[in-house]
């Protein structure tokens, strides 16, 4: 039984296509948690400048 050299090169493809996949979606999950961390980093840092001016305003009496 002879399997011709087409079938080896759509099992290929489907082999490629297939790391690819994953290449890929594990770069994207990588790359979405580093944005996630940084959009977290900003509010972060909003959040302790609304509360330094919070006390400021606290202790000068001004609101």
């Amino acid at each position: 039984m002879v399997i011709p050299i087409w079938i080896y090169a759509v099992v290929a493809g489907i082999i490629i296509s297939a790391v690819m996949a994953l290449k890929t979606g594990r770069e994207e999950r990588v790359m979405e948690l580093e944005n996630i961390e940084r959009e977290g980093e900003i509010y972060m840092k909003r959040m302790e400048e609304e509360k330094e001016i919070r006390e400021t305003q606290k202790v000068t009496g001004t609101e």
